[in-house]
């Protein structure tokens, strides 16, 4: 049952921003350790390698640029919806696939975050929160891709594909 005003699909703007997201994510996850020495050095008072503060820098832009991106991934969503879960599945999954996503939201929104702190201001508690973080989020991702692939050649919904294919149309 879909709702009068709820989108049929996703915008060339909500993907654009899921998959430059997602791919801004996995290079964190990639480079995430190539900010330790420097921040380890700033820690100690000692100045880090010209490399490493190149990598650092790195790891901080585009940690910036996932929030910032994610804020306006968040606005759209708020300003246009996103489709319903497919019809047929059921409310556990639909419960999991509401948590999966607010994990996701929070993580990228709070990553950033607990970074930025961590890095300009030295709260060293958040660096250590940041840094527990990256293992949930390797398996909140790992479940949001594995619940996608498992809709796309399981149970044949267009889950996967609305995430691939923009559609400016709205539910009837």
């Amino acid at each position: 049952m879909t709702v009068a005003n709820e989108p049929a699909g996703y915008t060339r703007t909500q993907i654009l921003l899921h998959w430059t997201i997602a791919v801004l994510i996995v290079l964190q996850l990639v480079i995430g350790e190539d900010i330790k020495p420097a921040y380890r050095a700033f820690s100690r008072g000692t100045e880090p390698a010209t490399a490493d503060i190149f990598n650092a820098n790195i790891h901080v832009y585009v940690g910036l640029a996932v929030l910032a991106l994610a804020i306006w991934r968040f606005a759209v969503r708020l300003l246009r919806g996103v489709p319903a879960a497919p019809p047929e599945e059921s409310v556990l999954l639909k419960r999991i696939a509401a948590a999966t996503h607010f994990l996701l939201y929070l993580f990228i929104f709070g990553m950033p975050i607990t970074g930025a702190l961590a890095w300009y201001f030295s709260f060293r508690a958040m660096g250590e929160i940041h840094e527990l973080g990256k293992p949930v989020i390797i398996i909140v991702v790992g479940l949001h891709t594995a619940a996608a692939l498992w809709h796309h050649f399981f149970v044949k919904s267009d889950v996967l594909v609305r995430m691939l294919r923009p559609s400016a149309r709205r539910a009837p």
